[in-house]
């Protein structure tokens, strides 16, 4: 009973949400920012391959459509455990979208909707909105080895204190493994939540269970922990945010 009462309310919010933003949209005679272009068609065309046990065009749209009603609109804001926007996973790696949503599914990362969301998910379900998302945000450019902008002294520091470039690659967008995620360019308030979310890893209502994550996270404050996402965010990274078609003014 309380599996499905937290995936009705997942739905309802996810529902929610998507009416009420997307009367946000841009407002006519406005453009999208120029790294988020609008969606193909329906989500789930198949104009999208889906790599490994593809999904039909039908399901796909249902499965992704909770997801969309906050991921796919431009600056989205969400409420727990604090005021940030959601993250871009447009572009992001599938592997890591997958481990995100098992994270989410199995308790490892608390919140309340997500979890909700992720219960509803079969295995086959996550890979297949993990591969649509992964896609959606085309091929992204060649990027070197060095991240766009070099971090002042302080931040230097700090980044190597934590050791970032080991798992997440030295520009941050290309990590040694495709389960962990790229973090070049996005969200600064995302990512700063989300590092703060690591040190609180023995609370069963907030926080995020990982041991490498949780290890280093600890070691810094949380000004410092702000300071490394403003700088992250502020690189040039494969993340977007790709609106759907319907939620953008002709």
């Amino acid at each position: 009973m309380t599996k499905l009462l937290n995936t009705l309310f997942a739905l309802a919010v996810a529902c929610a949400t998507g009416l009420v933003h997307a009367q946000q949209a841009p407002a006519a005679g406005q453009q999208a920012p120029s790294n988020q272009q609008p969606s193909k068609g329906a989500p789930g065309a198949s104009s999208q391959p889906q790599a490994g046990g593809a999904a039909s065009p039908k399901s796909l749209e249902a499965k992704v459509a909770m997801c969309m009603g906050c991921h796919n609109i431009p600056g989205y804001q969400a409420s727990f455990p604090e005021v940030h926007r959601v993250p871009m996973i447009a572009g992001q790696s599938a592997a890591y979208i997958a481990a995100a949503l098992n994270a989410y599914k199995n308790g490892d990362r608390k919140h309340p909707t997500m979890r909700g969301i992720a219960d509803a998910l079969s295995e086959q379900d996550i890979k297949d909105i993990s591969n649509w998302y992964a896609n959606l945000g085309g091929t992204p450019p060649a990027r070197g080895d060095k991240p766009s902008r070099e971090p002042g002294r302080q931040v230097a520091a700090l980044l190597q204190k934590a050791a970032c470039v080991s798992c997440h690659g030295a520009n941050f967008s290309k990590a040694i493994d495709p389960s962990y995620p790229k973090i070049a360019g996005q969200y600064a308030d995302y990512l700063f939540v989300s590092l703060k979310a690591y040190k609180n890893d023995n609370n069963a209502a907030v926080g995020r269970n990982n041991g490498i994550m949780g290890g280093i996270a600890k070691q810094f404050s949380n000004a410092e922990l702000k300071a490394m996402a403003d700088y992250l965010a502020s690189l040039d990274g494969d993340l977007k945010t790709v609106p759907e078609s319907r939620w953008v003014h002709r």
